[in-house]
């Protein structure tokens, strides 16, 4: 059984958002990556203050390729577990044939996936802006508060802010709706993959998240899907994350293809 696990982030955050499941993940005896999206590997306070200029020009398949770099340089097939945006970067991967098992929460818009009208009305900001692909954009507060993370209390919101959201490339939105990159729904050599969704999700529709999981389930390998009721958007992050990480892990450790390497695994798909 793999030992190695690697955590995706989504949009607005960066690899710190990823403390607590890493740190958990730690006390079980694993090895965690959380790399951060290429140009975001500062605190949120700094990136936010001067992001780098290279995020202007940062896609979707840019980043999947930075992952794979990743994969590549590990003894082993990690378990791979995404959140929003990350969540639809564990679903490129697996394509590719990586992956011991993927587990994708709140997972993002994917190719073929309408949107949620939740989902619309979240990514409004971004794509209202025709420009916004060449820019790097930031959160409000307002948005933060009332939509990405409503879940957390009143007097809390400027905390959570403060720590965690950092600025993203309006090119990762406008990839998703202009020539998105495809995904083999029924490809043969998938691993396992999770689908969890929130019922109080006002990014990525819980409805969503069940229409990807109606898609994947093309696949032979086994696909299943999850819902959170109660929880949010915010869930890696909000009150009660822990039960969230513990039934990620302990469905992709259940389910995971038998341990190889990352090599042999490659050699026989076609990501070689």
């Amino acid at each position: 059984m793999t030992k190695a696990i690697l955590l995706i982030h989504g949009a607005w955050l960066n690899g710190e958002s990823w403390e607590g499941f890493k740190a958990r993940y730690e006390e079980r005896g694993y090895k965690v990556l959380s790399c951060s999206w290429p140009y975001d590997e500062r605190s949120p306070a700094e990136l936010r203050a001067s992001p780098a200029k290279e995020l202007k020009k940062l896609g979707q398949r840019q980043i999947i390729d930075y992952y794979e770099h990743v994969i590549r340089g590990l003894p082993e097939q990690p378990i791979l577990i995404g959140h929003s945006l990350g969540g639809v970067f564990v679903q490129h991967l697996l394509d590719r044939g990586f992956g011991a098992a993927g587990v994708a929460i709140n997972p993002a818009p994917t190719p073929g996936v309408p949107l949620g009208p939740q989902a619309i009305m979240s990514a409004l900001p971004v794509l209202s802006d025709p420009f916004s692909g060449g820019k790097v954009m930031h959160m409000t507060r307002k948005f933060f508060r009332t939509r990405f993370a409503q879940t957390v209390p009143a007097d809390r919101s400027d905390e959570q802010y403060d720590r965690f959201i950092v600025p993203t490339p309006g090119k990762v939105y406008w990839d998703g709706v202009i020539g998105p990159i495809p995904i083999n729904w029924k490809n043969s050599e998938r691993a396992p993959l999770l689908l969890i969704a929130g019922g109080k999700d006002y990014i990525a529709d819980a409805s969503m998240t069940k229409a990807i999981y109606n898609k994947q389930k093309r696949a032979p390998a086994l696909t299943e899907f999850k819902l959170f009721p109660d929880r949010s958007h915010w869930t890696c992050l909000d009150a009660g994350w822990e039960e969230v990480a513990d039934f990620a892990l302990d469905w992709a450790v259940r389910n995971a293809r038998a341990r190889v390497s990352v090599l042999t695994s490659i050699n026989g798909s076609r990501a070689a």
